[in-house]
């Protein structure tokens, strides 16, 4: 509907497009440091901020001949499954008595062609206290060139942060938060979406680009969301300009006003 509206082969605002942000290529360029060194680095952010994309990007890495790369994402799973899920993104052939030795021999093999080895765990904050604690045992035996990479929302520090986990803290070599934006980066990012799809950088108009900017409240995920259902809403109406009443048809939407309370939430605590 969007496409035919608006005379597009392709709609804005899609997740198949990994383009980073300035934020995420400044953290970006520190992971990749901190790999050729070997590194330990945290990632922590709201949910909606960039952290998936930002994993997703790295993952791409994997495409090159110098990276290898691999990531978990279901972290409510026992240590077993987990590093099972790490074997089958090597592309590792072993056996349950083996993983562990078949992982770290295969760590090693990867270090020894000159690749840089990224391990990328999403979710972390979900990682149960024992399995983390033997990850951190299975990843102290892999190569020291490579980098280990926690994504996760601000509870995962706090809970590095005990008593308990403080000799897995302590061997943290870089951690960033990645913030909410600015209202004149929601709107170069919004800017930017259009502009990728040749639609005109005009398409919100004034008032609905600063009541979509107000709500999301730098929230990226809940600004792609806002918009592409504020573009549905005007191609209802074959409308080439989202005004604000198509926004605020999304607005009264149940989930969106919820998701106004997890906002106002999160601004007070």
């Amino acid at each position: 509907m969007i496409n035919a509206v608006w005379g597009i082969t392709q709609a804005p605002f899609k997740r198949d497009k990994l383009t980073l942000l300035p934020q995420q290529n400044h953290l970006l360029d520190i992971i990749k440091i901190h790999a050729q060194q070997g590194g330990f680095s945290v990632v922590i952010g709201e949910p909606g901020v960039g952290k998936t994309v930002l994993r997703e990007h790295i993952e791409q890495f994997n495409k090159a001949r110098e990276y290898t790369v691999a990531s978990c994402s279901r972290t409510l799973h026992t240590y077993r499954q987990i590093i099972w899920q790490l074997a089958d993104s090597l592309q590792l052939e072993t056996t349950e008595k083996n993983i562990e030795s078949d992982l770290i021999e295969c760590a090693f093999s990867h270090i020894r062609e000159r690749k840089t080895l990224y391990i990328l765990i999403d979710e972390a904050h979900l990682l149960d206290t024992s399995v983390l604690r033997k990850l951190r045992l299975l990843f102290e035996r892999f190569p020291k060139n490579h980098n280990l990479v926690l994504f996760g929302q601000p509870s995962l520090l706090h809970y590095l942060s005990l008593s308990t986990n403080k000799d897995i803290k302590s061997r943290i070599t870089y951690s960033a938060t990645l913030k909410p934006l600015n209202q004149e980066d929601m709107e170069r990012y919004i800017v930017r979406e259009l502009e990728s799809v040749k639609m005109g950088i005009n398409t919100f108009d004034e008032a609905a680009m600063a009541l979509i900017i107000r709500s999301s409240e730098g929230n990226l995920r809940l600004c792609r969301n806002l918009c592409l259902g504020s573009l549905i809403e005007a191609a209802r109406e074959t409308k080439r300009v989202v005004s604000i009443t198509h926004v605020n048809n999304v607005l009264v939407q149940p989930h969106w006003r919820s998701h106004e309370e997890l906002i106002t939430q999160q601004v007070l605590s």
